[in-house]
């Protein structure tokens, strides 16, 4: 809808206008996106059945709302996506620090200029989006900050004591009138800061210095916190905390899927990027697994969370590190590798938060930990289980003890080739030709991936190959080891031990 072209208080009562109070348009406003089968939330993925349907009780019953989770949990972008539930364009008049409604001014300002030109008062027009207020709660946010102050330079200039009402200077709180306001972080604002609250949030009113100034305010309040704070940095105190109706709990992605809807939406790749670099299914799940392994890590501190930002840096850093070699070798197009992986360790140690064990054993460590969990636990969904291959069990991956004469162990000949003493380094770098050269240079590996995909192009079967030996170093068959140029070097398990003992023998 485009602008109205209303101007005068006058005009705007014949045209039949009706004010509404926010919360009763955001509440009309969800009921007709229901009947029209749609959602405000359009971008809020995995919370459909969960997180939503709270929130739109909450609407329905009016109810200022606090979203209690973990960080990397949505709960601003929810906040965010409820301007869409406020009408379009609604009427202040014009000048007003507060949007004021023409039907209910509550400023000095507003009350003076309708006073003194009656329905020729001047009208504006604000949009939805300038109707929504933010602030990061922070131990600096002063109550003059929130609420407002007396402001001696408005005073000296217009020549009037500070007992007068034009002095005043509003604070953000009393500037989102009419609108959605958002209080991130809650308990990191100081407990005597969230007493000032109490009254908007019950009476609706606001208090500054010694006025006897009664400002209904119209706002509909959304709070975040995470549960974390309440003892690292702060607390929500009790009465404030009864005040908020509606206290939301929302959560991590449950299913690998819609994490993964989450990181391609909200990954950001330059179009040149996208055209570059492919990513294989296989690469995009690896990705998201490591997020769902972080989150169960006995590494990573649970209750700090893993966020869904770790999935989105870690997509990106992945693109980039393929782009990188595309680039380095005067490639035009590239496919994402098991040896890119190096480069999403960064987003991984910077997202995680370690208890004392993980501490103990670095950052570095824990990610490349991770990450190998991530793929021994979806090498079962690419490739038979490496222990059904063990005698007196089948090869079916159930572990039920085989009746029928043991098959062979596919993976046997690619054990057996490192055993004899070789070994091999597959390299970030490495151009395409020296890449599968490399993983075919292994007795059996072919073979294996051929076994089991037997339509797989070149690309994906070098993709398979390297995922196969990292599957099967995950699960103690080969060993590997990171290796400064940025990839893995495989070599056989024993061999490995032994080099080891006998270099901490030297040592000695």
């Amino acid at each position: 809808m485009n602008k109205p072209t209303i101007s005068t208080f006058g005009a705007l009562k014949k045209s039949g206008y009706t004010p509404k109070k926010i919360k009763d348009e955001v509440r009309g406003n969800l009921i007709q996106f229901i009947s029209e089968k749609q959602s405000p939330f359009q971008t809020i993925l995995g919370y459909e059945d969960t997180v939503i349907p709270d929130v739109e009780r909450a609407i329905l019953s009016r109810h200022n709302i606090l979203f209690l989770g973990l960080r990397g949990q949505a709960k601003t972008r929810m906040a965010r996506e409820m301007v869409n539930l406020l009408d379009e364009w609604i009427p202040v008049i014009a000048g007003s620090e507060i949007n004021d409604d023409p039907f209910a001014p509550i400023s000095h300002y507003a009350r003076r200029l309708l006073e003194v030109n009656g329905d020729e008062t001047p009208i504006g027009w604000i949009h939805r989006s300038e109707r929504y207020g933010e602030k990061l709660a922070t131990p600096d946010v002063s109550v003059a900050d929130l609420i407002g102050d007396i402001d001696p330079i408005k005073a000296a200039n217009l020549r009037l004591s500070f007992a007068d009402e034009q002095v005043l200077h509003y604070g953000i709180i009393p500037r989102s009138h009419r609108s959605i306001f958002v209080i991130n972080e809650l308990p990191d604002l100081q407990a005597r800061i969230q007493v000032s609250l109490f009254n908007i949030l019950q009476e609706g009113d606001i208090q500054i210095r010694g006025f006897k100034l009664m400002l209904p305010l119209d706002i509909l309040f959304i709070f975040t916190a995470n549960p974390e704070d309440y003892t690292n940095r702060g607390s929500i105190v009790t009465p404030l905390k009864d005040r908020i109706e509606s206290q939301i709990i929302t959560h991590y992605p449950k299913t690998i899927e819609v994490s993964r809807a989450i990181t391609e939406q909200e990954a950001k790749l330059l179009p040149e990027q996208a055209q570059r670099v492919e990513v294989p299914e296989l690469c995009r799940q690896l990705i998201e697994q490591i997020a769902m392994e972080a989150r169960k890590s006995e590494y990573v501190d649970q209750k700090s969370g893993v966020s869904a930002r770790l999935t989105i840096s870690a997509f990106e850093n992945l693109v980039s590190t393929a782009e990188l070699r595309a680039l380095q070798n005067g490639q035009s197009t590239t496919v994402v590798r098991i040896a890119d992986f190096v480069g999403v360790v960064p987003s991984i140690t910077g997202k995680i938060e370690l208890v004392y064990e993980g501490e103990q054993e670095g950052p570095l460590t824990v990610a490349h930990r991770l990450l190998g969990q991530a793929i021994r636990s979806l090498f079962a969904l690419y490739f038979p289980d490496p222990q059904s291959f063990k005698k007196g069990r089948d090869n079916s991956g159930s572990g039920a003890i085989g009746k029928t004469k043991h098959k062979p162990n596919p993976y046997q000949p690619v054990i057996d080739w490192f055993g004899k003493g070789n070994d091999l380094s597959v390299l970030q770098g490495d151009t395409p030709e020296v890449y599968i050269a490399k993983l075919y240079m292994v007795d059996g590996l072919y073979a294996a991936v051929k076994q089991y995909y037997p339509n797989a192009d070149e690309s994906q079967a070098g993709l398979l190959m390297e995922f196969l030996l990292h599957g099967l170093s995950e699960f103690s068959l080969i060993s590997k080891k990171g290796v400064e140029k940025g990839g893995y070097a495989f070599a056989d398990m024993l061999g490995s031990m032994l080099n080891m003992n006998f270099s901490e023998e030297d040592e000695a």
